[in-house]
């Protein structure tokens, strides 16, 4: 497995000041809870709690993004990937994720995850992988929103972003296929 930082080439192009980011759920480069896990490896598809602190003045949105560099596909898995978050919100409870209507903020855009679902999808490493991380990201933005339709990718989602963070917060939790 490549110890990967998929943010560090960003990072070159433009630094970001940090912004503080845990969950209630799982410890920091610790194992993300079994209910964060797919259902199809015997989890719930729940998203885990998540807070962040004070963005910087001129906040005027956020976005989120989770996902798995260590996938075997060569690309990378994309669970969840949110735009359009109010800069008011600091925290988003576990299960925010559902794809429900009411689950996150009205404005909020979800964009399809890797399996075409616009909601989070749980941890599913493939046996003889190894174990993964799963980053999770929260950029503050200087923008209220990003112009989507709901049908973009996670990486588009990428690509807009990085020209409007302010501060980035990164959370990583991780899975081990022998485990389930």
């Amino acid at each position: 497995m490549l110890d990967v930082d998929t943010y560090a080439a960003l990072a070159r192009l433009k630094p970001v000041p940090p912004l503080e980011l845990s969950s209630p759920d799982f410890d920091a480069d610790g194992p993300l809870p079994v209910w964060a896990w797919s259902e199809s490896r015997g989890g719930d598809d729940r998203s885990p709690g998540l807070v962040w602190g004070e963005p910087p003045a001129g906040t005027k949105s956020f976005a989120l993004s989770v996902y798995d560099p260590d996938a075997p596909t060569g690309s990378g898995f994309w669970h969840w990937a949110v735009a359009n978050l109010p800069a008011d919100v600091r925290s988003l409870p576990a299960g925010a994720g559902d794809g429900e209507p009411g689950s996150l903020p009205p404005q909020a855009v979800t964009l399809p995850n890797e399996a075409r679902l616009p909601r989070y999808i749980g941890a599913a490493p493939p046996a003889g992988t190894g174990v993964h991380r799963y980053v999770i990201t929260v950029d503050a933005l200087d923008i209220e929103e990003i112009d989507l339709d709901g049908h973009e990718t996670p990486a588009y989602l990428g690509f807009n972003r990085h020209f409007h963070v302010l501060a980035r917060g990164i959370l990583v939790g991780t899975a081990d296929p022998a485990e389930r």
